[in-house]
């Protein structure tokens, strides 16, 4: 019978330890307190939400990786607003995480919760996106992409596909979340590249969200607007497949008669290169997993970390995208 008795509890500590990860929200351990006895670390992980492919790819980049990395993950979706992630956040200092990663829904108003972080001595590794503190030490890291230079490649590749055409090229932009990082700074980077020759004109600019339902409804409304569009520049891939949709139900051409440029290189998105409906696509990477859990042993640790950890991307052009299809892992 004592036997019996302590192979019930050893079963029932399994299941708790279980049900602290996953993806359905922030959850917590059983003495809420940090896993530091079996030196596991455990991560605290907000998430933007699920408003793309990318995202997606994003989340099982992470959890995925956590797992092979032997870290225990607090998983929290914030659904794209930012009081869920300070809420998300404020829950792990409360659970006493080793480390806490986030991927902020916008860039301003991080300093009163990541104070409450540095305070409790638990370090914060930005992921994906940045934030506008003036305070850098409210971090340790921020991993991820470069997301002028994503702008940049996007307007370079514009400025050559037309560097013969005398005739003025009129362009609307599906813009990302109003106040995210990637927004701000895809916008800024794209703008200055093609604001060297003043034919390139952007006749509409507005928020799609990120989302492909968005990106069809705004880009309906430009094109009842702005009839003589030549380029449409979405912020990413998700958009642009929305607002394919609304070119081919204006009776127009995708990848004619009006170009596509976007951003992520999602499969749909490559697919939708592949066969011509998008013009170019900028990568930008999700799978930022095994580098995040790479970072987070390192400031667990006390190690010296780079406070900016940049990953490599490249573009696509039509071939290129059919011939990375096949192997393509997001």
């Amino acid at each position: 019978m004592l036997q019996r008795v302590s192979a019930l509890i050893a079963v029932g500590a399994v299941v708790l330890t279980m049900a602290g990860c996953g993806s359905g929200g922030t959850s917590a351990t059983t003495d809420g307190g940090k896993a530091a006895d079996d030196g596991k670390i455990t991560m605290g992980f907000s998430q933007v939400g699920a408003e793309s492919g990318w995202r997606t790819a994003n989340t099982k980049s992470v959890q995925e990786s956590a797992k092979t990395a032997g870290v225990e993950l607090k998983f929290s979706d914030a659904q794209q607003k930012q009081e869920n992630q300070i809420k998300a956040i404020r829950s792990f200092v409360q659970q006493k995480v080793d480390v806490i990663a986030f991927s902020p829904v916008v860039e301003s108003g991080w300093d009163t919760v990541l104070k409450e972080a540095q305070s409790a001595k638990i370090p914060v590794i930005l992921t994906d996106r940045a934030v506008d503190s003036a305070d850098t030490t409210l971090y340790k890291t921020f991993l991820g992409s470069d997301f002028v230079e994503e702008g940049k490649k996007a307007g370079q590749w514009l400025v050559e596909e037309y560097k013969d055409s005398k005739d003025p090229v009129n362009i609307v932009e599906l813009q990302g979340t109003t106040g995210s990082a990637p927004a701000n700074d895809r916008k800024a980077g794209f703008a200055e590249v093609i604001a060297a020759d003043p034919k390139f004109k952007i006749a509409a600019s507005q928020t799609g969200d990120f989302t492909r339902a968005k990106g069809k409804e705004v880009m309906d409304a430009f094109l009842k607007s702005t009839p003589d569009i030549d380029v449409l520049f979405a912020h990413n891939d998700d958009m642009g497949l929305g607002a394919i949709e609304a070119i081919e139900g204006a009776g127009k051409v995708p990848g004619k008669d009006i170009k596509i440029i976007t951003i992520d290189a999602v499969k749909d998105g490559m697919q939708a290169l592949a066969d011509g409906k998008i013009s170019y696509i900028v990568e930008c990477s999700p799978l930022l997993g095994p580098q995040l859990m790479d970072l987070a042993k390192k400031v667990v640790a006390g190690e010296q970390v780079p406070a900016r950890v940049v990953t490599e991307e490249t573009a696509f052009t039509q071939e290129q995208a059919k011939a990375a299809l096949p192997t393509r892992q997001y």
